[in-house]
């Protein structure tokens, strides 16, 4: 594992997962085999962009202030977005 490197999103945890399928545009999908790629340098897992994804929302929206205050105050927030 690297400690040069300090990425947003940290080794992944194995979770249940729901399949979902999206589009995006070609230069984002660039960036997420990039930003994949530059995971598995500083964690040592290799890593598919796919896997990524659903870290990256669930961190995104951890996030969002206004997406948490629009939740209530009677849901809690999922068990990754404290990471």
């Amino acid at each position: 594992m690297s400690t040069t490197r300090k990425l947003r999103l940290g080794p992944l945890p194995k979770t249940e997962s729901i399949k979902l399928t999206f589009a995006c545009p070609a230069g984002l999908k660039a960036d997420l085999d990039r930003y994949a790629t530059l995971h598995a340098q500083t964690y040592g897992e290799a890593v598919d962009a796919t896997v990524l994804i659903p870290h990256m929302l669930e961190a995104f929206m951890a996030g969002d202030r206004g997406f948490r205050r629009g939740m209530g105050e009677d849901h809690r927030p999922s068990s990754r977005a404290a990471t």
